[in-house]
């Protein structure tokens, strides 16, 4: 619509009372200055707080698992570290169908009812942690359904995109996902603090006893104290209450990105497809994990693949009626070379974050929570307590934080400089940061006094997690330069969808090199990975011929 449009329409056309808005340019500055800017930062500060929630219960296994370890619950290393994993695969695949939402369902709809829906995992989770004598597919199953928190990402950055002219987006979307990502940070600082008082009274349930020492921000929790871990689930009531009540009232669909936005038929879409996505997530991970619990036949690196063909495939045939045509728009971003060079790239970035975020406080609890001691006449390497270990509990939001605060700065130095320019520099940071952390990793693991290595450990994985960061803007940015309006929405969704099995990849990749003896090849597997994404980042969008100049 033209801007002499926009002058006659000094408000976006909204029906009175209701959510929809049907004229939206943002491109015209008339129309950004006198209502767009009002309405779309409304949106943006709205979106912040509920994709905190999806963050913060996605995230919630990597501390929950620690505890229950600290509190004998009567699982193995191995074992727990499949919990962050599961929750890790479901974000990821939920992503998939979350791509779809915003253009079949609108943004109020889609953020409204995944942000409602959250309640379902943090009151069961919260119900099942007061039972020791469960069986652990229970936890699995709950951390299956947490994944809906990590799905939530893919819509609520395909909701904000448009909202923003393109001068603005890398800024309003390093905002969204930045602050968003506070929800990973904000798990592991405050869960272990409201473990450790009985904030529901009688309905709360009856503190557990810690048999190994725990800690919190500021320091050790030593065995005997009681913790209340039910409140990891529960708290997460407190907050998502509130935020679907104001995303209900105070979010708009617009029906330029969104055509059709009936409340029942959207709801009805979302929970359909959200419910389809279960299926490629619990089949592949049948086949992947150990039995008792699966089969054990394939391994992550099959796993991955599998999954998004399957939930892609689930999608396209389970599409009907006008959500055909929808999907059919979806799809069209595959044919775009540039969908699977960003796609990548984002996986260097977010990948990185949400994995490392997801596999460091076990990773922290196993490497250094143990001296490792070498039997010189056997060769063999025994594994006992060590009294001087950091807790995991009181360090491992260090990272996170640390990544989510770069990401708005990120955003907002590629729409200066561009956005490749910044990841190439990201990915080179990266790269070396890698082996580096590898190395500390591997001189820890051989060490009877391993805490002597935790500061440098800290100190380059911090340096991980600010890069990371930093490149999640960046690439922010230089989706919305190389793709159309149209397309940036979807090509957002896709690759964060992607991105995101990073959770899975990541814990599972250190875990079995932990339980192999060499933590360390692990993160030489990344560094390599991430100097593939360097010369794919030059050949597409910085050399003297590339397809995109960025910048």
């Amino acid at each position: 619509m033209n801007s002499s449009r926009a002058e006659r329409v000094p408000l976006a056309t909204q029906k009175k009372g209701g959510a929809d808005v049907d004229h939206w340019d943002p491109e015209d500055e008339k129309f950004w200055e006198s209502t767009g800017k009002r309405i779309a930062n409304r949106n943006l500060w709205i979106s912040i707080p509920a994709l905190y929630c999806g963050f913060a219960v996605w995230a919630m296994w990597g501390i929950i698992s620690v505890q229950m370890l600290n509190l004998g619950f009567p699982f193995t290393k191995e074992q727990l570290f499949t919990l962050t994993a599961i929750s890790g695969l479901s974000g990821a695949t939920m992503r998939i169908p979350s791509s779809f939402f915003i253009r079949l369902a609108g943004g109020r709809n889609t953020i409204f009812l995944t942000t409602a829906m959250l309640l379902t995992p943090v009151v069961g989770t919260g119900i099942a942690l007061q039972h020791q004598d469960l069986p652990l597919w229970v936890f699995q199953l709950l951390a299956l359904w947490s994944g809906v928190g990590g799905g939530n990402f893919a819509s609520s950055m395909s909701n904000i995109n448009p909202f923003f002219p393109k001068r603005l987006q890398g800024t309003a979307l390093g905002l969204n996902a930045g602050l968003g990502n506070f929800g990973v940070t904000a798990t592991q600082i405050f869960i272990p603090l409201f473990m450790t008082m009985g904030l529901f009274g009688a309905i709360g349930g009856e503190p557990m006893t810690l048999v190994k020492d725990s800690g919190w921000l500021f320091g050790k929790i030593p065995a005997g104290a009681p913790t209340y871990i039910q409140n990891a689930g529960f708290v997460g009531i407190l907050i998502l209450v509130p935020v679907s009540i104001a995303a209900w009232f105070g979010m708009n669909n617009l029906r330029s990105v969104s055509p059709q936005t009936g409340v029942v038929a959207s709801f009805s879409k979302i929970t359909w497809l959200y419910t389809l996505a279960f299926i490629p997530a619990i089949f592949g991970l049948y086949l992947y994990l150990p039995a008792p619990t699966g089969l054990g036949l394939i391994n992550a690196w099959f796993l991955v693949p599998l999954d998004i063909a399957m939930a892609l495939l689930i999608m396209k045939l389970a599409a009907f009626g006008p959500m055909k045509e929808n999907v059919a728009k979806q799809f069209a971003i595959f044919s775009n070379k540039h969908t699977w060079a960003m796609t990548a790239l984002y996986v260097v970035t977010f990948g990185s974050f949400i994995g490392f975020s997801l596999a460091a406080p076990l990773a922290i609890t196993v490497i250094f929570g143990d001296k490792h001691v070498l039997d010189a006449a056997t060769g063999v390497w025994t594994h006992v307590k060590n009294p001087a270990a950091p807790s995991a509990l009181t360090y491992a939001w260090i990272g996170p934080f640390v990544g989510a605060a770069a990401r708005p700065f990120g955003g907002w130095i590629s729409d200066k400089f561009g956005g490749s320019i910044v990841t190439q520099a990201v990915s080179a940071v990266m790269a070396v940061a890698s082996v580096a952390t590898g190395y500390v990793m591997f001189l820890a693991f051989h060490s009877e006094t391993p805490e002597q290595y935790f500061l440098v450990f800290m100190l380059l994985f911090s340096l991980l997690f600010l890069a990371s960061g930093v490149g999640n803007g960046s690439t922010f940015r230089s989706v919305g330069h190389i793709f159309n309006r149209e397309q940036a929405g979807p090509v957002l969704g896709w690759t964060s969808a992607v991105a995101a099995y990073g959770s899975f990849v990541a814990p599972t990749m250190i875990g079995g090199q932990i339980h192999a003896g060499t933590p360390e090849n692990a993160m030489y597997g990344f560094a390599v990975f991430y100097a593939v994404c360097l010369v794919i980042n030059w050949w597409f969008y910085l050399r003297p011929n590339a397809y995109v100049k960025n910048p």
